[in-house]
């Protein structure tokens, strides 16, 4: 029950609703004002055309018609058939302006949202369901990008109709245009009591989508998992569970926008018929045309179509403020590690690595590291030993700048790497971790990863030092051959090897290797041995490894636990010392025979 609890957590819902988000998404619409001016130019013309139908209709039934002047009744069909044509012209051309608008601001936020998103620490990634993430970039871009476009221009241009109609009206009887606006205060105190209540069910309905991508997400990596312990029932009730929430928040925001339409409708129809009454009993009989009642009936259609419409666009934007919301709190997030102010490129690395009095914790008061130093020479191999959760990709992952330290310095060849680029840092080292991503494409794409203007003659080298041509070339198409997601069509041992020929390509200056041949048979792993000593010489490597065996001939072997480091020295120094490292090694070694 704790995990489906787990995957129905709701962010947080803000009260009262942030103007901030407005004023950030007005920075997307400012690029396109011009054209969004022209769009709003041209409906205004078409709504201020259509607007003069009823009136055109009022000289036809007044003065053509009871006058049977026939000429006079052609000239008017001749206009209001030119008042349509030229108000679906106009319309068109301001649709086609606001379509490219309107893709043209979703490929910006998408741009920034993803841009931004690549800067987000690990820790960020580390605290929330990627599912979660993936919605924010895909579905809410896509439904708030027609608010931020139509819906300003649908607004203001509403908001004009509603002036145009007005005046129209009161040209035409001012007593009887009163009586129409007499709805307004009504539909006032509706709207009020109905926006917060809408809002706040937009913003459940978000949440819930949200939790049923994230565990969808998560079960389609995790479908092989799912057979394999056969959770299909659990995880076909949790998700049962999960979409049920949608419906419910789903139904529950769908009843308050279904009172809308009628409310509002509910109050036109009303006017209308006091526009009949006012019209033929109250005000002094006679005074009052058909032609004026008419006309005056039709402009009360219109004049709560507009309000009708802006409640349609008030509505979306209630729903699509939520999206919004999620937007720009993603956007907001702090880039927790990033180039400092005075940041300077990072000097060629010849590999000099210190750690100063590093204090490390990833939850507060809760240290993996502490008051940890050492230093490691040019070109030395590395090795990290010791239990799990000891703290031994802290320090590596450190050492690459994936999370700031705590306290303490962490200096390469002199320079504290918290003052250099991150990309000049990064773009020197060579990263392999114990899971070997691999991104949909070809192999040839996957090794170029690590230098994009390498040649085949390259690729091919680096692929055969650590083993994996042997593999490659077997394949349908070589090099060329198209892996799926994540590689599903490799073994985990092929997907390792293929990322050892993407970090060999980088040539790095310091080599990190976190478990990285832990997915590999043995048989290979002492064939990939050679390549690997190739692939050290002359580099700095910090190596954590499993298999104690891989990890002999190793510069220095560190020994980490308790937050520090225990012993540290060659193989054969600690295994005369007879300390941590010698009972983890021997233990290996009876395990093994």
């Amino acid at each position: 029950m704790a995990r489906k609890n787990t995957y129905r957590q709701d962010e947080r819902l803000e009260e009262p609703f942030d103007l901030r988000h407005l004023l950030l998404a007005s920075a997307y619409i400012k690029k396109y004002i011009k054209k969004m001016a022209l769009a709003l130019f041209l409906s205004a013309l078409g709504g201020a055309t259509a607007l003069m139908a009823p009136v055109v209709t009022k000289w036809a039934i007044d003065d053509a018609i009871p006058n049977k002047n026939i000429p006079y009744l052609w000239e008017l069909v001749a206009l209001l058939s030119g008042v349509f044509v030229l108000s679906i012209i106009f319309t068109t051309v301001r649709s086609r302006i606001m379509i490219k608008v309107s893709q043209n601001i979703i490929y910006d936020i998408r741009k920034d949202l993803f841009a931004h998103m690549q800067k987000l620490s690990f820790q960020y990634y580390d605290d929330r369901p990627h599912g979660k993430i993936l919605i924010r970039v895909v579905n809410y871009v896509n439904s708030v990008s027609d608010m931020l476009s139509n819906g300003l221009i649908n607004i203001i241009l509403e908001i004009i109709n509603l002036i145009f109609i007005v005046g129209f009206m009161l040209a035409v009887d001012v007593q009887m245009s009163l009586v129409v606006m007499c709805g307004v205060p009504i539909l006032a105190v509706f709207m009020f009591w109905i926006k917060n209540r809408q809002r706040r069910a937009w913003q459940a309905v978000s949440n819930k989508n949200s939790n049923l991508n994230a565990y969808l997400q998560e079960n389609i990596v995790g479908a092989r998992i799912t057979q394999i312990f056969a959770r299909e029932n659990e995880n076909a009730e949790i998700f049962s569970g999960l979409a049920n929430d949608c419906r419910g928040t789903w139904m529950t925001a769908v009843r308050y926008n279904n009172l809308i339409w009628p409310g509002i409708d509910a109050i036109s129809v009303l006017i209308r018929a006091a526009i009949f009454i006012f019209g033929m009993v109250v005000f002094a009989q006679g005074s009052k045309t058909v032609g004026t009642i008419i006309a005056i009936s039709s402009y009360a259609a219109r004049f709560w179509q507009p309000i009708m419409n802006m409640g349609n666009i008030f509505n979306n934007f209630l729903n699509n403020m939520a999206y919004l919301e999620r937007i720009f709190e993603t956007m907001g997030e702090k880039v927790t590690v990033d180039d400092a102010e005075d940041a300077t490129e990072m000097k060629p690395i010849k590999g000099k690595v210190e750690f100063e009095n590093v204090t490390f914790a990833y939850e507060e008061d809760k240290n993996v590291l502490h008051n940890v130093s050492f230093t490691v020479e040019p070109g030395m191999s590395v090795a990290l030993v010791g239990p799990t959760g000891a703290g031994k990709s802290t320090i590596v992952n450190l050492l690459s700048r994936f999370y700031n330290v705590n306290e303490g310095r962490v200096l390469i060849d002199g320079q504290d790497i918290s003052k250099v680029t991150l990309h000049s840092l990064r773009s020197q080292m060579g990263i392999m971790m114990q899971d070997s991503f691999i991104f949909s494409g070809t192999i040839k794409d996957n090794i170029l990863y690590g230098k994009l203007d390498a040649n085949d003659e390259e690729i091919k080298n680096a692929s055969s030092r650590v083993c994996a041509a042997s593999f490659i070339e077997k394949m349908p198409d070589g090099y060329d051959t198209e892996v799926k997601e994540r590689g599903s069509l490799l073994s985990q041992g092929q997907k390792q090897l293929i990322s050892f020929a993407r970090t060999l390509l980088s040539d790095p200056s310091i080599l990190i290797l976190d478990e990285a041949t832990s997915s590999i048979d043995v048989q290979t792993e002492k064939a990939l041995q050679q390549g690997l000593n190739e692939m050290l010489k002359g580099r700095t490597s910090f190596i954590i490894a499993h298999r104690l065996s891989t990890i002999r001939n190793c510069d220095k072997i560190m020994y980490i636990d308790d937050g520090g480091i225990v012993e540290a020295g060659t193989h054969d120094e600690l295994m005369q010392k007879k300390g941590a490292y010698y009972h983890l090694y021997t233990a290996q070694l009876e395990e093994i025979a």
